[in-house]
């Protein structure tokens, strides 16, 4: 009988790849410590990584660079590893978490909290310093789980399938997306700075708090992934054909969805609808895999994370004090790679 999946063993080109992408993973965020807005001499950033340093040097690494380069690889590493999952279940090589209406569920519970806020204080010129912001994340989390779920019930009701699944996500998607930015346009305050930034997602100002909020995600999705490597495998074939090898098909689809959920609301809470990593990671991480299934997981889990904290560098730099967003970044940098891509895919 010929092998559903390719061997474990990986091909010794694609064996060669972990250790260079492990230590692209480490370098990274080392190169982004070292640079940014603020012109730290690289003795200064040194002093600082190994204990010491000025004041001053402490508060930028500590406070600024590290907290902002963290929660970026943590929501890149949720980020690609959701549209990865997506793209499988659902054999649609365009998945991303806006498939299942995350990105526009979290996109209008956040348009929704900020206009409550803003009313709900007294209009002056000072309102915008007390504003709830400390709570974006888990609004913005909450409105993408509500979404992906109302579209799962949706598909549940008929046929728990990758076409169902994928126009309910566009509809709705494209439904919640009006609605937010109906609100925005008739809203017209002063005071959306904030919410346009974290539409066009963005790193700025992200502290401890927002990776200490991402941490218990990544790390519970990343335990959970290599239980899910079977149901992967066999979840990219026909629903007929997965189920003759053994698999619960309705079980382990839902559970699939459900954890692509989970990583996308919480990284999107989090940094905002950032464009592309769901998309384009993935295909990256095939390409170099040259088609060993197996390995494609933990490339793309390495490459979401290098993909935020370099598009986020290349902000910072690029944009000055007034620095471009991230998604901005990403966009620019993804559509070139997805065009490539599709020339090269037969």
């Amino acid at each position: 009988m010929t092998p559903l999946a390719p061997p474990l063993v990986a091909r010794p080109p694609a064996r060669r790849l972990v250790p260079l992408l492990v230590g692209l993973t480490l370098l990274a965020p080392l190169v982004a410590v070292f640079f940014g807005v603020a012109d730290l001499p690289l003795g200064d950033v040194a002093a600082v990584l190994t204990g010491g340093g000025s004041a001053e040097a402490r508060s930028i690494i500590l406070d600024i660079r590290l907290p902002r380069i963290v929660t970026g690889m943590l929501a890149g590493m949720q980020l690609a590893t959701a549209g990865f999952l997506l793209q499988t279940i659902t054999r649609n090589p365009l998945a991303d978490p806006s498939l299942i209406g995350v990105s526009q569920g979290a996109t209008l519970s956040v348009t929704l909290f900020l206009m409550i806020a803003v009313y709900s204080h007294d209009p002056g010129p000072n309102t915008l310093v007390t504003l709830p912001w400390s709570w974006l994340p888990a609004v913005g989390m909450l409105g993408g789980l509500v979404a992906g779920g109302l579209i799962y019930l949706m598909t549940l009701r008929h046929d728990l399938g990758p076409l169902r699944l994928t126009l309910c996500g566009v509809a709705m998607g494209s439904l919640l997306q009006a609605l937010a930015l109906g609100i925005v346009a008739g809203w017209g305050s002063s005071r959306m700075e904030v919410l346009l930034e974290w539409l066009s997602g963005s790193l700025y100002a992200r502290r401890w708090e927002h990776a200490v909020f991402l941490a218990p995600f990544t790390v519970a999705g990343l335990a959970v992934l290599p239980l899910l490597r079977r149901p992967l495998e066999l979840l990219r074939f026909e629903s007929t054909v997965a189920r003759s090898f053994g698999s619960a098909y309705r079980r382990d689809f839902s559970a699939v969805l459900f954890v692509s959920c989970a990583l996308a609301a919480s990284a999107v809470g989090a940094v905002g609808p950032i464009v592309f990593v769901g998309l384009i990671v993935p295909h990256l991480a095939r390409k170099l895999a040259r088609g060993h299934f197996p390995l494609v997981l933990p490339l793309t889990v390495a490459l979401g994370a290098i993909t935020v904290t370099v598009c986020d560098l290349l902000g910072r730099l690029l944009g000055g004090a007034d620095e471009i967003p991230i998604g901005v970044v990403t966009a620019l940098c993804g559509v070139p790679v997805l065009i490539a891509l599709l020339r090269r895919t037969p």
